[in-house]
């Protein structure tokens, strides 16, 4: 069935979407502040790219939900002159690889401008994008670039990869003063589950430890979090107790839960599916041996994508993506 044909796929057993809390932040955020607007390719008519803001265009109108045309420089660089001027724009860019035409607005004025004005110009903007691969886009749309974002001064850089997650960190990054890019995996939005009701705001600073375990630390982020937690799950069937971290930030890092992790279990595994190269798993693997040398009992493993352009072909694109069996296989090198 098209996600565009439903607003809510368990209307009966108390479930949602990682798809629909995202939906429903962008509504929270839109009816409890007129500062608060959203646009970007197709997001208003269409329902957006992945159907996140479906039916908000007629709820709001089209003045808050504003269609834009095909070109991220020109509308990242209007949601950047709107933050100026005290508006909190939600700005979507369909995929992260269309990201790259907005970089000179993202890196060159977003992330620069509190900086090069003494800290008299804010730009409180919010930037959403679908990151990923795993779904047969072959190439040119299957990048994970959060690592090159978060080498940035300047940006907060996000990965929300639960459904509480979804539902509330959008709050948080609209209440910052500084631009947040907000990465959304396309393999999640599909995942199925419940809200939980304790749940009402996410601290952008801090990780999460999405699972406990005394032998090794895997720190993942995104879409990498529930492979890591299926890895985690056969892990404990052969007796190996693997404690799960999700970054949720990627800039800053949350280096406190990262080490306090680590030198409990002595061992670390960190899962990134960016290429290795330059990657986001390489900056927390030397934070970790700057902090926490003398406490690792065992050299850190990294899971990464394979250094190739993502293959459009199934069974390759699986085996260039990091899965489950090699985050076990780096999990057992660590404590054998």
């Amino acid at each position: 069935m098209s996600t565009r044909t439903r607003s809510r796929a368990h209307p009966d057993d108390g479930t949602t979407t990682y798809r629909e809390a995202l939906r429903e932040s962008l509504r929270e955020a839109l009816a409890s502040d007129d500062r608060v607007f959203l646009m970007g390719e197709d997001v208003g008519r269409y329902g957006g790219c992945f159907g996140v803001s479906l039916g908000l265009l007629e709820e709001f109108g089209p003045g808050r939900v504003r269609d834009t045309p095909l070109s991220e420089s020109a509308f990242v660089g209007a949601g950047i002159g709107a933050a100026l001027a005290g508006m909190r724009p939600v700005v979507e860019i369909m995929t992260v690889n269309f990201s790259l035409l907005a970089l000179d607005q993202i890196l060159n004025n977003a992330a620069t401008l509190r900086h090069m004005s003494g800290g008299q110009l804010g730009v409180p903007l919010v930037i959403r994008m679908t990151t990923g691969a795993g779904r047969q886009l072959a190439a040119q749309h299957s990048h994970s670039l959060e690592g090159w974002y978060a080498h940035i001064p300047g940006l907060r850089v996000v990965a929300p990869a639960t459904i509480d997650d979804a539902r509330h960190l959008l709050a948080a990054a609209l209440a910052d003063p500084d631009p947040v890019l907000l990465f959304e995996h396309g393999s999640l939005y599909n995942a199925v589950g419940t809200l939980d009701p304790a749940v009402h705001e996410v601290d952008l600073d801090r990780a999460a430890v999405r699972r406990a375990g005394d032998d090794v630390t895997v720190v993942a982020y995104g879409g990498c979090v529930p492979k890591a937690l299926e890895a985690a799950e056969e892990l404990a069937g052969a007796g190996i107790g693997a404690e799960v971290v999700d970054l949720r930030s990627l800039r800053p890092l949350d280096d406190a839960t990262i080490i306090g992790s680590v030198r409990r279990t002595h061992r670390a595994v960190v899962v990134d599916e960016g290429w290795r190269s330059g990657s986001l798993s390489a900056e927390i693997e030397s934070r970790i041996c700057e902090q926490a040398f003398f406490d690792l009992d065992a050299p850190v493993e990294r899971v990464c994508s394979a250094e190739v352009p993502i293959p459009y072909a199934r069974r390759l694109e699986e085996a260039a993506l990091p899965q489950p069996a090699g985050i076990v296989a780096a999990a057992r090198r660590a404590v054998s």
